[in-house]
């Protein structure tokens, strides 16, 4: 078992961050050939996706779709004024597993994965676990 923290620096509000580089990069480094890394995201208003990494517009168009879903209105009872990004990361997740298959990501040709950002800009943790 092999474990890694990586900060993830966000520079808006809502915001999808590739970090699959960094992922591929511990998986690499870690000699593992077959397993699975699990990505958790230990924050309650920031998630962890897999999806298109092709075109950036998918991940505008992830944000876009989310807001019509669950818009910032002043009715939440939450006093930090930040329900909605609580009820996204809920609505996202907060984990993600990956098979490692000789030594690499066995992502789809178009898969990336994507940090999150529902309430920054913040210095966020993603924490990263090989088994």
């Amino acid at each position: 078992m092999k474990t890694k923290k990586i900060t993830v620096r966000t520079s808006r509000r809502e915001e999808l961050i590739d970090i699959t580089g960094e992922i591929l990069a511990f998986v690499r480094k870690s000699g593992v050939n077959d397993g699975k890394i699990t990505i958790f995201i230990p924050h309650t208003t920031a998630a962890v996706t897999i999806n298109e990494n092709a075109d950036p517009t998918v991940q505008s168009d992830i944000t876009f779709t989310l807001n019509k879903l669950v818009p910032k209105l002043p009715e939440y009872h939450h006093l930090e004024g930040n329900s909605d990004a609580h009820v996204k990361s809920s609505i996202i997740g907060c984990s993600q597993d990956i098979f490692i298959t000789d030594g690499s990501l066995l992502l789809g040709t178009w898969q990336g994965i994507y940090f999150c950002e529902f309430d920054g800009p913040r210095n966020r943790t993603a924490i990263l676990r090989i088994d």
